[in-house]
């Protein structure tokens, strides 16, 4: 292990997840600059990460994925919810459905319509391309040749070609690129993978350019706070294996710990809300209200539906044959349902045509279970999950100790609106309109989930408020934005300190339409384009 308390870096970055190894990639790309990476988790070395299907070992698993829990949600029935964030290297795109959406162009517009200058639509695109390389080839929309895999789906099934022409036979159009021109509409996800294996960001970013001589990586180290002279951000306290260092900074600190991490991170150093650091005897660095503020998360609520005949992976790993023929399949060509991601069809809706952009996200997948990352269940079935994505509702991260290796609380405050409410109700119905279709209703044996009986609006959102989970969408407690509860600026520097920027999800203004995991790379594309003043 190499000796590095006391060091001085040009640049120091604080999580090496989905924005973390874009940045350490991207800096130490003059050999000028000096960088060090900070990881608490450990390397990536764990098989499942590869697999695609492999998130069902490394959700909930301690090695590699921080087991988040929320506190109790009044609005969910006092339930607490899972929240898995990852804990290895690549962070959470080391462990999550690999499903590849950027969101809808108004997202970004909006983010430049609240103030945020650079951050429009067509701002943000060639960032989005740069990181890609997408299988199908380069266009207007799609770049060629960049870190990140972008893959079609090396498997179809039966029920997922049923669940598009059902969604065709109701006015949903068929879509073969939701990253294109248009997102409306049912089709096959892509996936970030490459050749049937992730490719998350530790693949496509970090192990290409690990062995720089300017790149430090170091894991197993748990970061404490960060260390300011005066107001300027100069070096990051954390322990290693339990042992405590420090490094310091010669030109900025970058918080890249995530939506929990980064505000946490914060907090413990005196920005943040003055009354809730006082609470728990933290010295004042900047009066930062928005900090653990404006959380904002995709809520699921999973429909399943039992089948007529045997066409889910439900019968497939019931078989041991057949699942030991799965297996067999993976290794030889890396296709089969080994390669898949956690969803293979995606349909995106509005609940009401006046919308100008959908406001409801499908994810499909060929089996069921009581909660993902656990095992299927013992009849045939699929699950239709339906989320809305713009939620009005809001949450909020607070402290429970002045201690690092104390979990905050998190209080994600869901269905918190009555426009949030009305669009959970319509999701479920517009699901069980595309089951009433005639190629869903020839294999469909019965709604399972939450069943028939369940008719009324009122009977729709206590079903919701029971049966839906989080969809691992959480963003925006250190928003970007001028107002007096925004955290960073448009150029991600904290306001009010210097020398501190903070880059992923934690940032977004508001959620983006769609999967996560995409724009977070991209905010970290274009914001070391900033770091390094290109942008």
């Amino acid at each position: 292990m190499s000796e590095i308390s006391g060091q001085t870096f040009d640049y120091i970055i604080v999580g090496a997840g989905s924005a973390g190894c874009v940045l350490a990639n991207r800096l130490s790309e003059d050999p000028r600059n000096s960088v060090l990476l900070l990881e608490a988790g450990g390397p990536d070395s764990n098989p499942w990460i590869h697999v695609p299907v492999g998130y069902f070992k490394t959700l909930h698993n301690p090695e590699t994925d921080w087991c988040y829990r929320t506190e109790p949600d009044p609005n969910l029935g006092g339930r607490s919810l899972d929240w898995p964030r990852g804990k290895t290297l690549g962070g959470s795109s080391s462990i999550n459905g690999l499903l590849y959406i950027r969101g809808h162009r108004t997202d970004f517009d909006q983010w430049r319509q609240l103030g945020n200058t650079g951050w429009s639509f067509e701002d943000v695109l060639p960032y989005f391309k740069r990181a890609e390389d997408q299988e199908r080839g380069a266009d207007d929309y799609h770049g060629k040749g960049g870190p990140l895999g972008v893959s079609n789906m090396r498997i179809h099934r039966e029920i997922c070609d049923r669940f598009i022409d059902a969604a065709e036979e109701i006015g949903i159009p068929r879509r073969d690129d939701f990253n294109g021109a248009e997102m409306e509409g049912a089709g096959y996800f892509q996936l970030t993978a490459r050749d049937g294996r992730r490719c998350s960001t530790a693949v496509g970013y970090l192990h290409p350019i690990k062995h720089r001589k300017n790149l430090t990586i170091v894991t197993h180290a748990h970061t404490k706070r960060v260390l300011f002279e005066d107001k300027r951000a100069s070096g990051i306290a954390f322990d290693r294996n339990g042992t405590p260092e420090t490094v310091n900074a010669r030109r900025e600190v970058i918080l890249a710990a995530g939506t929990i991490g980064s505000p946490q991170i914060m907090m413990l150093s005196g920005a943040g809300p003055a009354e809730q650091m006082k609470r728990h005897g933290i010295d004042i660095k900047a009066d930062l209200i928005g900090v653990g503020a404006n959380l904002q998360d995709h809520l699921q609520t999973r429909m399943i539906f039992k089948t007529t005949k045997p066409i889910t992976l439900n019968d497939q790993l019931r078989n041991p044959i057949r699942k030991f023929a799965m297996g067999v399949e993976y290794a030889l060509t890396r296709t089969g349902p080994l390669s898949m991601g956690a969803s293979q069809v995606c349909a995106f809706v509005r609940s009401r045509e006046e919308l100008e952009a959908p406001d409801i996200q499908f994810h499909v997948q060929p089996l069921s279970a009581d909660k993902p990352g656990e095992g299927t269940h013992k009849f045939s079935a699929f699950t239709s999950s339906t989320c809305q994505l713009r939620p009005e509702s809001r949450g909020r991260i607070e402290l429970k100790s002045a201690s690092p290796h104390d979990y905050p609380a998190i209080h994600p405050n869901y269905l918190a609106t009555e426009l949030d409410r009305w669009t959970v109700i319509e999701g479920i119905k517009i699901s069980r309109k595309i089951m009433a279709a005639s190629p869903m209703a020839s294999v469909i044996a019965s709604e399972h989930l939450p069943g028939t009986h369940v008719q009324s609006d009122d009977e729709l959102l206590a079903a919701a408020r029971e049966i839906s989970q989080t969809i691992y969408h959480p963003v925006g407690t250190c928003k970007m934005g001028q107002d007096p509860t925004a955290v960073v600026d448009d150029q991600l520097r904290v306001h009010g300190l210097e020398g501190l920027r903070i880059v992923d999800a934690s940032v977004m203004p508001t959620l983006t339409s769609g999967n996560t995991n995409a724009p977070t790379i991209m905010i970290a594309e274009k914001a070391s384009d900033m770091i390094l003043g290109r942008d």
